[in-house]
């Protein structure tokens, strides 16, 4: 049982860490707004990411001009990387 937990918790810190690291890109893609998000190596960022953008846009309306709604996601996934994997998290203790 130990194994297939570890190998979950593994998988989930993966998971989230990937996208943390797509929408620190997404951040920088933000700061070229004439950019093609449609188009290779682009899309490869805006694809997965703009699922979860899409919604949060609807609650939080970009500030100057600037679309926040990146930033709100990485800080976001890192939470819930920190409160379930992290030293102390809630699937860290579990396993331990």
């Amino acid at each position: 049982m130990t194994d297939i937990t570890a190998l979950g918790n593994t998988i989930l810190a993966l998971m989230l860490g990937v996208m943390t690291f797509l929408f620190i890109f997404r951040i920088v893609l933000t700061w070229y707004p004439q950019l093609d998000l449609n188009r290779w190596p682009f899309n490869f960022i805006a694809w997965p990411t703009e699922p979860f953008l899409i919604p949060l846009r609807k609650i939080v309306p970009p500030i100057g001009g600037v679309d926040i709604t990146p930033i709100i996601w990485v800080g976001i996934f890192s939470l819930l990387r920190e409160l379930l994997l992290g030293q102390q998290g809630l699937l860290t203790m579990m396993v331990h």
